[in-house]
């Protein structure tokens, strides 16, 4: 499947079926182009976050959202960013984001690209949900005078393929979502950080889909706190290690 061909929405891929990395990636950074072309929403987290979405089309399952944010050099480097997001993204959203209760790495399928299966935990009178996706990292080769940036793509599988069985036993029983989603993490002349993500979802189960949509821009924006914190505590924790 070439890039050209590639449509990113909440249709499922069996583990059989997952796309090419270097498709998924150009699809990935199309995305990010696009998002930036988005009818603007509101501001979050004291005007830092920004976000913007773009309507349900014929090929999407639910309408697409963004965040954009930019971060300072003292906030933390394109490393700090990339460490926690780019490498063991799923083990590292599990300790800063208050629902993700659980992660199980279902499958390894090459040094960038892997099949976790996600289980949020949420206040009565929400279920619980599983969320299963593959995730594709890409980090460039940095370059001089060059700006580093990286992407790191998440696309939504279905597990319940005949073949899969053995995956499947991996997954939590709980409600299944759908979520896809692009981050693009771009260092910048200042030292500062650029950090966007777009994606579509939706949470499955009764919860309407008018009432997902709405809530989204929040859900979203709430993430970027919540992970500058626990950066901090981690460059915090690195420097008294070494002390």
């Amino acid at each position: 499947m070439s890039s050209q061909d590639l449509y990113l929405s909440i249709t499922p891929y069996t583990p059989s079926n997952i796309p090419a990395e270097d498709a998924l990636i150009a699809a990935g950074k199309a995305l990010i182009d696009e998002s930036r072309k988005w009818k603007q929403g509101k501001s979050y987290c004291k005007n830092t976050v920004k976000t913007c979405s773009r309507s349900k089309t014929s090929k999407d399952g639910a309408g697409w959202h963004a965040r954009h944010s930019v971060h300072s050099p003292s906030v933390g480097s394109f490393e700090d960013f990339w460490k926690g997001l780019g490498v063991k993204k799923a083990e590292h959203e599990r300790e800063f984001i208050p629902e993700l209760e659980k992660v199980t790495l279902v499958k390894e399928l090459s040094s960038y690209g892997s099949i976790w299966t996600l289980y949020y935990k949420f206040p009565p009178p929400v279920s619980p949900r599983v969320f299963t996706v593959y995730q594709l990292t890409h980090l460039p080769p940095s370059s001089p005078g060059i700006p580093k940036e990286g992407y790191i793509v998440s696309i939504p599988i279905d597990l319940s393929s005949p073949g899969d069985e053995a995956l499947a036993e991996k997954e939590e029983k709980a409600v299944r979502g759908r979520y896809v989603s692009v981050e693009y993490i771009k260092e910048l002349e200042d030292g500062g950080v650029e950090w966007i993500m777009a994606t579509s979802s939706t949470p499955g189960g009764n919860i309407p889909n008018f009432v997902a949509e709405h809530s989204m821009p929040s859900q979203i924006s709430n993430d970027v706190p919540h992970y500058i914190e626990w950066m901090q505590k981690q460059k915090a924790r690195e420097i008294m290690l070494k002390a």
